[in-house]
């Protein structure tokens, strides 16, 4: 059985893909030109958790490191840093935030090793509000839920859910309003503040935003798929057919 390779035999690819006389489009990539393939590889990374898919989960991943070993490789070149640097801040990192596992902390569940954690990230923030923390490149959706739960962790947030789903009733008649008076700019800024609402209205009921809005998309693009045959199955192009006959096709696709 052939040996498996190690992290340091992936190091040594990127190093020589990069060296004079290795790959030419390699060569050429600098660390903003990876940022496009730093963010599909995390999501296709996600595909596969999400369908289950082993074999494809073991590349994707396998793909998703090279991304770290590669920008460490072109940072390395620029004298700014290699991927030593990366494994040594990420081991230390997880030693000090999780004294109850390598200290002599405890922790009797999984909310108070979180405590233990968010306060040793406390510690290391000098300063820098929380908030901005969060990454500005991240998902709309993410990012909005993210903001929500490190403002709840203060005490800033909503009693309970009534008081978020009120909210929400409020930002849709505010965009209503602003619709009505044919206030465009306006209606964006309210637009934004009823997904804003909405976001957290998902927190509050333990709902991840950025996921479950992708399901309803899928779910959207199987029913219209189902939906354009049975429209073609009646001989007759989609835009030739009238509300009426739509809505009625589109309910039996739901029934299905």
């Amino acid at each position: 059985m052939e040996e498996k390779k190690t992290f340091e035999d992936i190091v040594s690819l990127a190093r020589r893909l990069r060296a004079p006389g290795g790959c030419p489009w390699d060569r050429e990539q600098t660390l903003g030109s990876l940022r496009a393939y730093v963010l599909e590889e995390a999501y296709e990374v996600i595909q596969a958790i999400e369908l289950g898919d082993t074999e494809g989960l073991i590349e994707e991943l396998g793909d998703f490191l090279f991304q770290v070993v590669f920008i460490s490789q072109i940072a390395n070149e620029e004298g700014k840093f290699d991927v030593g640097d990366v494994t040594q801040r990420l081991h230390d990192k997880l030693i000090r935030r999780h004294p109850h596992v390598f200290g002599e902390k405890k922790a009797k569940d999984a909310e108070e090793a979180l405590r233990t954690w968010n306060a040793e990230k406390l510690k290391e923030k000098k300063g820098k509000p929380d908030l901005e923390e969060i990454p500005r490149a991240m998902p709309s959706l993410m990012r909005a839920q993210r903001v929500g739960e490190k403002a709840a962790r203060v005490g800033f947030d909503w009693r309970d859910i009534s008081s978020v789903l009120a909210k929400v009733k409020e930002e849709v008649a505010e965009l209503e309003r602003e619709i009505e008076a044919g206030e465009k700019d306006r209606s964006r800024e309210e637009w934004g503040d009823l997904v804003f609402s909405v976001v957290n209205l998902a927190r509050h009921l333990d709902i991840d935003a950025e996921t479950t809005s992708h399901g309803a998309v899928e779910k959207f693009i199987e029913r219209f798929s189902r939906f354009e045959e049975k429209a073609q199955d009646g001989e007759k192009e989609i835009n030739a057919l009238s509300m009426e006959q739509m809505d009625e096709i589109w309910e039996e696709v739901k029934k299905t």
